[in-house]
């Protein structure tokens, strides 16, 4: 069955943060203003660039090239480490902001958001979206700073409030709707929809799908039986006309930690320590979202561009770091290494509700391990990560530093 594209007034709006990481340390350093900025996770030659400024962009430094080549590029780059608390700290006032037109704000990442206009009083009082997002801008550069812009896109359903929002940035703001939905497709490429990359790309070229105009004209069955070879192929039919199909929350699958070392080494005893503070962090995520586990994975890197991995279920639970750390360290044990390891990983899975649970014959004592770390993670909650650590992560204060998860917003 063939949907009809949606005409009815768009109601949603998708709001994107410009060069969120580069522009927030130019609007915290007015020395860095209008000059090529580049965020690098390590300042070393090899460390990857996570973002950069426009000036930076316009010169071929982006997202993937590494420092040593971004020097090469703009022997002038200003380039910094990253600053998870100042990008947390934007990300709290970029919501506050949005929260004062509708409860109906979800973050997306630490940098986009969107905000669900349907009930707003704001849309009530007869303003249109475009109004609003104007005024939302002005409000943004309040809270943030001057320098700050945003991409606003306004559009029917989630999917095109977004692919409005990168049609023109930096600083733009674009609506898409039924009746210039075609015309917006006709300018554009496959992979700027977004959710659409290469390989999706060929799956869809292999059916004879070129454009996205083609894309929106193919029939739905097509999409189903030939391309997505799921229900996927209809929801992208519904998608593209600006149906929402993406309202949809899945549930949380796993928590996991990973490090690229900056000392590679084949020493199992500081391969141990590295593991400890690990677990630590991923335990502090598992235990702030209220989960318990029972499942672990292992995995680890080396210099040889080898790589080792192994997970496994347990039937205890996985709630405080040592309960990870054990079951970790056991699966380290098992390791032959055969080069230097330059990352190692660990992950818990198999998650289930912290609560309710079945109280077990030590809770509530002194042998209560999750007692015990539930209290930890108080102390360390208030006075600062990794207050009180196990002895092992001694002087680690500076290794496995905090970083901003892309794409997630779970942990903020």
């Amino acid at each position: 069955m063939e949907i009809p594209i949606n005409y009815n007034p768009p109601q949603i709006m998708h709001i994107d943060l410009n060069s969120c990481f580069a522009i927030i340390e130019q609007q915290a350093n007015p020395l860095l203003r209008n000059k090529p900025v580049a965020v690098a996770a390590y300042d070393s030659p090899g460390g990857m660039v996570i973002a950069s400024s426009y000036e930076a962009k316009a010169l071929g430094i982006k997202l993937g090239v590494n420092v040593r080549e971004a020097r090469i590029l703009s022997p002038d780059v200003h380039v910094l480490t990253p600053d998870p608390e100042k990008y947390f700290n934007a990300h709290k006032r970029f919501k506050e902001v949005l929260l004062k037109y509708t409860n109906d704000v979800t973050p997306k990442s630490v940098d986009e958001f969107v905000i669900d206009f349907r009930g707003s009083r704001a849309l009530q009082a007869g303003r249109s979206l475009e109004d609003i997002g104007m005024q939302i801008k002005q409000d943004i550069k309040e809270a943030l700073g001057e320098y700050v812009t945003v991409n606003i896109g306004i559009g029917p359903n989630r999917f095109l409030a977004k692919l409005a929002a990168g049609l023109n940035k930096p600083d733009g703001m674009d609506r898409i709707d039924g009746n210039n939905l075609r015309e917006i497709y006709a300018g554009l490429e496959l992979t700027d929809l977004p959710g659409i990359n290469v390989r999706y790309e060929a799956r869809l070229n292999i059916a004879g799908i070129y454009t996205p105009l083609q894309f929106l004209d193919a029939p739905v069955l097509m999409l189903r039986k030939r391309v997505f070879k799921s229900i996927v192929g209809f929801y992208w039919h519904l998608r593209l006309r600006g149906h929402e199909v993406d309202m949809i929350k899945f549930g949380r699958k796993s928590f996991g930690q990973q490090y690229a070392l900056a000392k590679k080494t084949q020493d199992k005893q500081e391969l141990s320590r590295l593991l400890m503070k690990l677990c630590e962090k991923t335990g502090r995520r598992l235990r702030g979202q209220d989960y318990i586990a029972s499942g672990i994975h292992l995995w680890l890197g080396f210099e040889n561009r080898m790589h080792w991995a192994k997970g496994k279920r347990v039937r205890a639970d996985i709630y405080a770091t040592q309960d990870i750390y054990l079951h970790a360290q056991k699966l380290l044990n098992e390791v032959l290494i055969p080069a230097r390891v330059t990352n190692i990983g660990v992950t818990v899975f198999n998650l289930r509700p912290a609560n309710p649970q079945q109280l077990g014959l030590f809770d509530d004592s002194r042998l209560d391990a999750k007692s015990l770390a539930r209290a930890a993670d108080i102390v360390n909650d208030r006075y600062g990560e990794f207050t009180v650590v196990p002895a092992s992560m001694a002087n680690m204060q500076d290794v496995i530093i905090k970083r901003v998860a892309f794409g997630s917003t779970n942990d903020l």
